[in-house]
């Protein structure tokens, strides 16, 4: 899929930055450096969508005659938003807590062409099992590094990660960080005129 304007897209994560590489689109990455606070009375999804709007509208006026691509990301267990974990302790605390339990993960896209004024939100809902983990699973996982840049302090995407996912219930690159059908219906039935391929 390729389009008639620049495509930005507002984050500097290397996993949306791979799904869009694989979909073969060309992209530049201007990032959004938003603080993501949020007013926990909002629904997640609601969440999830807010930030995202919030970084797409911290970029779009930067390239009015773009397409500008934001997302956000969260993990929601028992009403609770699992953000990122901010110390290795932080990460293992929110692994323990996920260890034989479902949580649910919301991404938020937001889309905006400040030429014609459009601008568009969406967000995505996957259920994520996890297996029981042992505490020297946790401490490896959490040693290797990966669990610090990512919402609930995994990715489904990782070779460790991978491991403790027993099952999701939704959209597989919705866990990843960018959830490809929703973001495909969104392009198509919002700016249809702007996608050549």
């Amino acid at each position: 899929m390729q389009f008639t304007c620049p495509l930005i897209l507002a984050s500097g994560s290397p996993r949306r930055k791979n799904l869009l590489k694989q979909l073969g689109i060309k992209f530049t990455i201007h990032v959004s450096d938003v603080e993501e606070d949020f007013d926990p009375a909002q629904s997640s999804a609601d969440i999830a969508s807010a930030i995202a709007e919030r970084k797409c509208a911290a970029i779009s006026p930067q390239h009015p005659d773009g397409l500008t691509l934001a997302a956000d990301t969260i993990v929601v267990h028992h009403g609770e938003v699992l953000g990122k974990p901010a110390s290795p302790v932080e990460a293992k605390t929110m692994l323990r807590r996920l260890a034989g339990q479902q949580h649910l993960v919301y991404t938020g896209i937001a889309l905006s062409h400040p030429a014609s004024n459009r601008s568009v939100t969406a967000c995505e809902e996957t259920a994520v099992h996890f297996a029981p983990l042992s505490d020297a699973e946790i401490d490896a996982y959490v040693a290797s590094g990966s669990p610090l840049d990512k919402a609930g302090a995994y990715g489904i995407q990782d070779d460790r990660g991978a491991l403790f996912v027993s099952r999701i219930e939704g959209d597989f690159y919705n866990v990843v960080g960018l959830p490809l059908h929703l973001l495909y219906t969104a392009l198509k039935t919002n700016f249809a005129d702007l996608i050549t391929t």
